[in-house]
């Protein structure tokens, strides 16, 4: 079973065709057509990922990412932000909040597809051939549990955050660029747009390193994209 999908959205033209591309796909839709209804839909049903739109009558998007990231129970479904191309500000905003990915209207059914599997086949069982625990310095991920501790201490990660530190984890040293890293965490093919990256970079700096301004970790490497040092 490919699995369930909320749809929060409030153009009923854009819910039509969601809906329609991914139910031929065999997922499960379910919509809200306000921000307010869609975060009681989601806590009530929590599906296994949410298309949320950011300009929502009752409750933006922004502020309904913000409560399922706080929420413990809503707080690791992946999150997919519909937005407009003069939304640009509010696209890297969502980002930072804790969205996994975003689309930017008026957008292709096809690409949407692509993207929503890419999210959930990141966000899925770990590959058993994988390790059960990687640990780096004061860095320590639990694949099993889908933990990290950083100098001991439990750190949250967003799914798309979690994906990324694993990876470069399990190749210290070795530099990553953006395209390869948006391609590869993303699972769709490059647009030209590798903003999405820096964020969830800089979001991550936020979290697991002592000062994000001079990181010790998660290294910039000029011309090329990022590198985790370690051992």
């Amino acid at each position: 079973m490919p699995g369930t999908i909320v749809i929060v959205e409030d153009e009923a033209n854009i819910v039509e065709l969601v809906k329609y591309n991914l139910d031929r796909e065999g997922y499960r839709t379910l919509y809200a057509n306000d921000g307010r209804k869609g975060l009681e839909l989601i806590k009530q049903e929590l599906p296994d990922l949410v298309i949320l739109d950011l300009m929502l009558p009752e409750m933006d998007g922004l502020s309904v990412c913000k409560q399922l990231r706080s929420d413990a129970q809503t707080k690791s479904i992946p999150i997919i932000i519909l937005t407009a191309k003069s939304e640009e500000a509010d696209r890297v905003l969502g980002l930072e909040m804790g969205a996994d990915d975003y689309v930017t209207k008026p957008f292709s059914p096809r690409e949407l597809v692509a993207r929503v599997r890419a999210v959930l086949r990141r966000s899925g069982a770990v590959d058993e051939t994988e390790p059960e625990i990687i640990e780096n310095g004061v860095i320590r991920i639990d694949l099993r549990q889908h933990l990290v501790k950083v100098r001991g201490e439990e750190v949250e990660l967003t799914p798309k955050e979690f994906d990324f530190l694993k990876l470069l984890l399990l190749n210290p040293g070795r530099a990553f660029t953006r395209e390869f890293l948006l391609e590869h965490l993303w699972g769709y093919e490059y647009f030209g747009d590798t903003r999405t990256v820096d964020v969830h970079v800089r979001r991550l700096r936020q979290k697991i390193e002592n000062d994000p301004a001079n990181p010790e970790y998660l290294e910039t490497v000029r011309g090329v994209g990022y590198r985790f040092r370690g051992e």
